[in-house]
């Protein structure tokens, strides 16, 4: 049963992983929502593109969160006690922007649209810079005792790393959020993003790929560095095809650029699962972070029957809103009445119609 924790490792780093590339396009559409967008009309088809699928993203998030709590629970209160600053800040970022998501529409108003476009796109970058600094700390250590407990004050996690995973994520949520609205929209948009891509990937990449090399260096493994050639070959290809204007493929490129580079980074940092940057004595494994050979197996049981179901779920809502979104599928603004006021005006008794 000692194969157990290894499985779960593997798990928790899949399920970050998905997180980054699903979640990643939808920050990244954000983030361009405020930078890259040149109307109202160029926003909504931005907005358009993630509508169906950026809450169904989310719920990667929910799973990571809890798939590590429950798999590793010394791993997750050391990480959420020592990062709760940043953590917090995430949260904040996500709960902004879903709310600008659901209430952007809801107005036909330039102020109103404007303010939650503002909320969209810095709760993107709240939330990428966040979860990328983060993760880039959770790769590299912290200052963490015996006990898994914090050594220093609560801003002691802002170090130069974790400002290089914050750029990492955000530079590659931005890449990948262009390379999405060029393969899922059309017009200006898709345009636009089809010019930027080739131009911004060299650049915007560059912290992501210095986090891999730096955590290779700090501990890789053959396992790990061929992993981290993977990526950079998928790289290079997305950028190569983003070029010939290939959407789909360039897509599909820097999609494996970061699944292959999240592999290569869990992979280098086996089986520590949180170092510790006082004593290599205190750092978190996955043997001595894990929870009990019983508690693991039913989550394995659990998992084998429910995984399969999201990913079909998941895989459905996509093809059914396969199709690319362009300015004529956008319909005019108008106000949004809730159903209790339209039958007041009509004079229906509410809820009966």
């Amino acid at each position: 049963m000692d194969a157990l924790p290894v499985v779960w490792f593997v798990a928790i780093a899949v399920l970050w992983g998905g997180y980054i590339l699903l979640e990643g396009f939808d920050l990244g559409v954000g983030m361009h929502m405020l930078f890259s967008a040149r109307d109202e009309k160029q926003r909504r088809v931005m907005l358009n593109a993630i509508g169906p699928v950026w809450d169904g993203n989310e719920v990667w998030l929910l799973t990571a969160g809890a798939g590590t709590f429950a798999a590793f629970p010394y791993w997750y209160a050391s990480l959420f006690s020592t990062l709760y600053v940043p953590l917090t800040l995430v949260l904040l970022g996500l709960i902004f922007r879903a709310v600008a998501i659901e209430y952007r529409g809801k107005i036909v108003s330039r102020a109103w649209t404007r303010f939650w476009d503002w909320s969209i796109g810095l709760g993107s970058l709240v939330a990428a810079f966040g979860l990328g600094a983060g993760l880039a700390l959770t790769t590299t250590g912290l200052p963490i005792d015996a006990n898994g407990d914090r050594v220093g004050g609560p801003f002691v996690w802002l170090t130069p790393i974790a400002v290089l995973g914050g750029l990492a994520l955000v530079g590659f949520c931005l890449v990948h959020g262009a390379t999405f609205l060029a393969l899922k929209t059309d017009g200006p948009v898709r345009e636009r993003m089809g010019r930027l891509v080739p131009r911004m990937a060299p650049v915007a990449l560059l912290p992501i790929a210095g986090w891999a090399i730096l955590v290779e260096v700090r501990g890789g493994n053959p396992v790990s560095w061929t992993l981290l050639a993977l990526a950079v070959v998928a790289g290079v290809y997305a950028w190569l095809r983003a070029r010939k204007g290939s959407e789909g493929w360039a897509f599909t490129g820097f999609a494996a650029f970061g699944a292959f580079g999240a592999a290569s980074i869990f992979a280098g940092v086996f089986p520590v699962v949180l170092p510790s940057t006082i004593d290599p004595a205190f750092d978190l494994t996955i043997w001595n972070a894990a929870s009990g050979e019983y508690t693991l197996m039913v989550m394995s049981v659990v998992t084998a029957f429910a995984l399969p179901v999201v990913l079909a779920y998941q895989a459905w809502s996509y093809w059914v809103f396969r199709k690319r979104v362009a300015p004529q599928h956008v319909p005019e603004p108008h106000d949004a009445v809730p159903a209790i006021r339209r039958d007041a005006a009509a004079g229906a008794v509410p809820g009966t119609r």
